[in-house]
């Protein structure tokens, strides 16, 4: 039998502080949040999922997920409510709820969050790569993504590179208006 994960109670939410399977509710979870990225559940917890990774963004307009990149795994997003635009390979693409995205390997991309209320995305991606410091993908140069604050202006796989501008995560409680009710 597999055993359940236990489940740490922070002061900022409950995480998942081992391996097996376990239930969290993403209103009772620890999230982070960064100023101009959102916030961000990583489900998680203190363990990493080994095949695939899941979070859960709430971003507010002109937020982002994170940095314009590209990785050596697909990823795949689901617009669970509110509105954002995908920037994809340059372009610019509105989204709505229940529009999937798909992205696979090699595909440059990130999505900001737009409209009047905060919009709940659902990522996940497979994690094959993702130890492999040079293979995992890049920061890749892009004049739409640098107009909308998420491009870097010189090509890097280095995170702390392109994250350089924002502060830290901080671990955060969950906020009422983060999901719809």
């Amino acid at each position: 039998m597999t055993p359940e994960a236990p489940l740490d109670r922070t002061e900022h939410g409950l995480a998942a502080a081992g391996e097996g399977w376990f239930v969290l509710n993403a209103r009772d979870a620890r999230w982070r949040r960064v100023p101009g990225l959102g916030a961000r559940l990583a489900f998680e917890g203190d363990t990493e999922f080994p095949q695939v990774g899941v979070s859960l963004f709430a971003l507010e307009a002109g937020e982002a997920m994170g940095m314009y990149h590209h990785e050596a795994d697909q990823e795949d997003f689901l617009v669970l409510s509110g509105e954002a635009l995908l920037i994809v390979d340059g372009e610019e693409r509105p989204l709505r709820q229940w529009d999937f995205v798909h992205c696979p390997a090699g595909t440059d991309h990130m999505i900001v969050g737009a409209g009047d209320s905060p919009s709940a995305i659902l990522g996940f991606g497979a994690r094959e790569h993702q130890e492999d410091d040079d293979g995992w993908g890049a920061y890749t140069v892009d004049e739409t993504a640098i107009r909308h604050g998420i491009g870097v202006e010189r090509e890097t796989t280095d995170d702390e590179e392109a994250y350089g501008k924002f502060p830290e995560p901080e671990p955060s409680a969950y906020e009422r208006s983060w999901l719809p009710e």
